[in-house]
Formats: structure tokens, sequence, C-alpha cells
């Protein structure tokens, strides 16, 4: 059983971004991980992307398109293997084509609910959520499901927002347990790089210290 709350697609979805827009709450919570000096670093497009801060029941979407998506055979293996805490990898190699990422607030999560929708062609799109929670010995991590979730640090290197995973972690009830290496898949890197003209590219990597990219995929999405 899981030891959070799930994020599930109707519920990300339930509110209508035409019928209820977003309320302008100023958020603090990346900029206060960063620090002021990475911050002021960020692009201003990038700033007021991450300092959004939604009421409960309210989502922003950005849609786009898939570029690239490169799993390995042993990514091709892992993201099969993943399926079984609710798929957060990318499924298909090569898939390409639209889009989206719904983002809202969760008071229960302590954070943001991330839902990105891809395409794969000749099949379902592939739906994956996760949690960004405001917490952990790094201020930041996300939650994936069935207890699995990773401790994130969040860095500035040139003028792109980077997200690294730091720690692999196992919540069960009160207990936390970091996953030993073993059962580590490997460092985690995405990367949030304003485009201009309102779009901006979004990019996940997976590597193994042993079997190298495990994972590779690029994305490029518009303002809501």
């Amino acid at each position: 059983m899981s030891a959070f709350p799930q994020c599930s697609p109707s519920d990300a979805l339930a509110a209508s971004p035409e019928k209820q827009p977003a309320t302008a709450i100023e958020d603090i919570r990346f900029r206060t991980l960063l620090g002021e000096e990475a911050w002021a670093q960020l692009p201003e497009a990038v700033r007021r992307r991450f300092s959004k801060r939604l009421a409960p029941g309210q989502t922003i979407v950005y849609a786009g398109e898939v570029e690239t998506t490169s799993l390995s055979r042993a990514g091709r293996l892992l993201s099969f293997v993943a399926r079984a805490i609710g798929a957060p990898l990318p499924l298909t190699d090569g898939a390409t084509g639209p889009a989206l990422v719904v983002v809202s607030e969760d008071e229960r999560l302590g954070g943001q609910c991330w839902l990105r929708i891809y395409n794969r062609p000749g099949r379902f799109p592939q739906a994956i959520h996760s949690a960004k929670r405001f917490r952990g010995p790094t201020g930041l991590e996300e939650y994936v499901g069935s207890g699995i979730g990773m401790e994130l640090r969040v860095t500035v290197e040139g003028e792109v927002l980077v997200f690294r995973s730091a720690r692999y972690f196992l919540a069960l009830g009160g207990w936390r347990l970091p996953l030993p290496g073993f059962l580590c898949p490997g460092q985690m890197t995405i990367e949030h790089r304003d485009l201009g003209g309102g779009s901006f590219a979004f990019s996940l990597e997976l590597t193994n210290a042993i079997l190298g990219r495990l994972v590779w995929q690029l994305a490029r999405f518009r303002d809501a």
C-alpha cells in the first residue's frame, strides 16, 4: 500500500483551467530552496513559472510535443518493471508527438501534483503522475507511488533550472528507509530550459554508473 495519498489523472483534471482561472499567489518555495543569488540567475520567464502557487482544485496546463525518447535495452526493462509502482518512466522507445503537463496544488501532499500525458504511436497515451513535496533533507522530494520517492537537489546552471536525485527512499507508515545502492536505478537529472517566446524545454535523463544512459527524453512546451 502507498504511504502517501495518490495523485490521479481524474483529480488533476477535475477543474477546467478555462472555468477556474489560476489564482495569482506568489510561491516562494523554489526561490527559498535556491537562494537569492541562484534565483536571480534564472530568466524572468522561469522565475515566473516557478512562482505560481495555485489554490486547491485549480490547475495549469502546459501543451507541447515530445521531440525525443530514447531507452536503452536496460532502460526498457527498467521502465517495464517500474509499471508496478505506476510507470514513472517513459515506456516506449522512440515515442514522439503531443504532450500535456498538468500542475495542481494539493494541501494533503504538502506540495504540487504533476500529471504528464505523452503520446505513444499506435497505443493509448501514457499518463505519469508524481508529487513534488517540499520536505526531507534536501527540502524537495518527488514521490511516484507505492511508497517510492527520491530526494532532489535543485541548482541553477547556466540559466537552466536543474533537479538531480540525491537519494531514493521507501516510506512505510511512519518509517522512511533509504534504498540501498543496488536497488537504485541511477542518477536522475531533470532540466527546465527557457527557449524564449513563451516556450521551454524539459529534459529527463537517467544514467546508471555501470549501464550508462538508460533513459533520455526531450520535450518542448508552451506557457499556459
